[in-house]
């Protein structure tokens, strides 16, 4: 399995009416943030893809927000404030470990559509049937392999017509500050 790296943006209680209104239209309000590859909730901080970025990202559809390059990306973070720095493994096939460089802990997966468009979890208004919102951590991920596998799986069967429903499940580690 291949690290990937991306630096998004932090959404969390700090962002007031934003933080307020979101969690009052999810019902997470057991959140003490959310850290998500989903774009619209937290976005990259770096959204220019700029010519000396193209060896070191991962060049595929809807991924150019990925880097390979650990040490290439904190260079390019090095001015910016209020981020989170993630490693992540799209489905892996089974509980990843940090790599070996930085300093991560696993935080556990999100469900991301396939396009990288929006998070199955908790930007699709949830889906009853398929998980509780309960069962996601503080900061909004699923905390464990085979019941993120679960859910990946059963949102598939149980809702082929649902866009998002067609989604990666990403192992999420976060760089320790």
């Amino acid at each position: 399995m291949t690290p990937w790296f991306i630096a998004t943006e932090r959404f969390i209680p700090d962002d007031g009416i934003r933080w307020d209104n979101y969690v009052k239209w999810s019902g997470l309000d057991h959140l003490k943030e959310v850290v998500s590859l989903d774009p619209l909730l937290c976005p990259s901080v770096l959204p220019e893809i700029k010519n000396h970025y193209w060896p070191h990202i991962v060049n595929e559809d809807f991924m150019l927000d990925f880097f390979l390059d650990y040490d290439f990306l904190k260079n390019e973070l090095a001015d910016v404030p209020r981020k989170n720095v993630l490693c992540v493994f799209r489905n892996p096939s089974q509980q990843p470990v940090a790599p070996p460089i930085g300093d991560f802990e696993f935080l556990g997966y999100d469900l991301v559509d396939v396009h990288n468009g929006a998070r199955a979890l908790t930007n699709c208004g949830g889906f009853p049937d398929v998980y509780a919102n309960s069962e996601l951590s503080e900061v909004a991920l699923l905390p464990d392999f085979k019941r993120a596998f679960e859910v990946q799986e059963s949102l598939r069967s149980k809702h082929p017509e649902e866009f998002h429903a067609n989604c990666h499940r990403w192992a999420v580690f976060r760089a320790k500050k």
